[in-house]
Formats: structure tokens, sequence, C-alpha cells
């Protein structure tokens, strides 16, 4: 196969990397993707160093035996202890991770420099994005949320609810509407989290700038793509296929709120990435 038209190789621990998935196909809708949803060893936020690196070589490797052209690490926690080390396993294609967009395009967006960032207790704890937003910006002032009830919420599917508004006031609005706050930027650093903007611009108003890192992963892989000439050249809409290595009920009626349309579930297709 031509590598222009080879596909992107995208994984997560689960179903959050959705909201990667359809920012990407927004931005580079000829370009044809494979998800790896590890849904059977999620989540990878309370598991070691170690171990969250061995399950992304897992991921990665069978994604890499697929013939893609490019890979996308569209988990927070596998972007912030597995890129490096992938980096090294694979050189021979380009790998981007979630962290580094969303850091670059915070400090791109924040006129004050100080920066919420929202995310799972994890991320907080391993601060992965306060240490990629201070190489761009050492001056900056970082403040941590852990938002763990977004997660749930995202997968109720309670993405414009009353309740959700509540849990989002209770989270973010200390940080924004303190006297002596100038926080201006609140970075989404879980891949769940895009799917409950429309209730955080409503929370937050106007004058808070929300960066979602789904869609500024998506414009930093389109920059390597074009970079590097491997553009799909195809002008028709690319296909995805999707693998999980647990498929359950709830997956595709989950999935239809992050990608906000019906997934098939004939699409889906349980593997063992153990065997590779």
């Amino acid at each position: 196969m031509n590598k222009n038209e080879q596909p992107i190789g995208v994984f997560d621990s689960g179903i959050g990397g959705l909201t990667v998935l359809k920012a990407l196909k927004a931005r580079l809708p000829s370009e044809s993707f494979l998800y790896l949803g590890d849904t059977a060893r999620l989540p990878y936020g309370i598991k070691s160093k170690q171990t969250v690196a061995n399950y992304a070589l897992q991921a990665a490797k069978f994604l890499v035996d697929c013939e893609i052209k490019m890979l996308i690490i569209a988990c927070n926690t596998a972007s912030a202890m597995a890129l490096s080390f992938l980096k090294q396993q694979f050189s021979s294609i380009p790998i981007i991770g979630v962290i580094e967009p969303g850091a670059q395009a915070a400090c791109d967006a924040s006129k004050t420099g100080h920066i919420v960032v929202a995310a799972t207790e994890a991320t907080i704890a391993n601060q992965a994005y306060t240490h990629a937003i201070h190489c761009l910006m050492p001056t900056a002032k970082i403040t941590g949320q852990a938002c763990s009830l977004f997660v749930t919420l995202a997968e109720e599917g309670w993405l414009d609810d009353e309740i959700t508004a509540l849990v989002a006031g209770r989270y973010l609005l200390p940080h924004f509407n303190h006297q002596d706050t100038q926080a201006d930027c609140l970075l989404l650093g879980c891949t769940h989290f895009p799917a409950l903007i429309p209730t955080l611009h409503k929370v937050l108003g106007d004058r808070i700038t929300i960066v979602d890192s789904a869609k500024t992963t998506a414009n930093a892989v389109a920059r390597v793509l074009d970079l590097q000439q491997i553009c799909a050249t195809n002008q028709k809409s690319g296909a995805i296929k999707y693998y999980l290595t647990d498929i359950s009920p709830r997956f595709a009626s989950i999935a239809a709120y992050f990608l906000q349309q019906p997934i098939d579930v004939s699409n889906l297709q349980l593997v063992d990435i153990l065997k590779n």
C-alpha cells in the first residue's frame, strides 16, 4: 500500500480517546484510522509506570503490525508515561501524544499566564502538564484541579445537564471567580472532558478560554502529515476500524456520546493484543 494511503493508528486505555478520534476525523476527513481501545485493562491511571509502558507497547505493536503510517497516543496517562519509550521502540513512524499539543495551545491562549488544568487525580499527581507548560512558559502559574466525576458524567451521557453544571461549578468556579485570580484558560487534561465543553462554556462564561487537547492534537497531527508529505491523496472520506480488547454492552452507547453519532456494533472487532 502507498504510504500516503496507510491508516493512522490511535490507541487509548478505553473510551475517552474517541474524543481525539472525533477531532482527528473532523480535521482530516480523507484519512483512514484504526482505533484500539484497551478496554479489558482500563483504567491506566491507577497502574504503575512500568505497567502502563508495557500496555502501551503491546497496543502500539498491534497497530504498527497493521501497517499504520503514524501513531497517536490518545491517552493522557500513556502519553505521560510511555511516549518517549514508544518513540525509541518505533522510530520509523511519527508518534504524537496528547500532552504537548495541549500544553502549547494553553500557553498560546493564556494572556495572563495563569492556566487551570482539569484532569483526573492520576494526571494531576503526575504533573505532566505542569512540566510541559513550564518548558514552554517558565513563568506560567498552573493550578491543577482533579475532576474525577467528569469521567462518570461523560460516560453516563450527561453532557449538557443540570447536575453536570453543578459539579463543574463546584470544581472550577473557585479558581476563576476568586477576586485575586488571573486565571484565564482552562486546559482539559483528560480525553473524556471535551464531551462536556458545552456545559463548561455555560458555567465559566466567555471570558475563559477552554483548550481542548483533542482538537490541538488533531492540528499537530495535520502539521506532521504535511511536513512529512504523507497526507492521504484520496479525496473520499477515509474509513475507521475499531479494535477492542473487551466488548461490553455499554461501549456502543457511550461511544455514541463521545463521537456524537451512532456507532455500528458490527464494526467493533475483539482482539487479543497479548498474542502480538
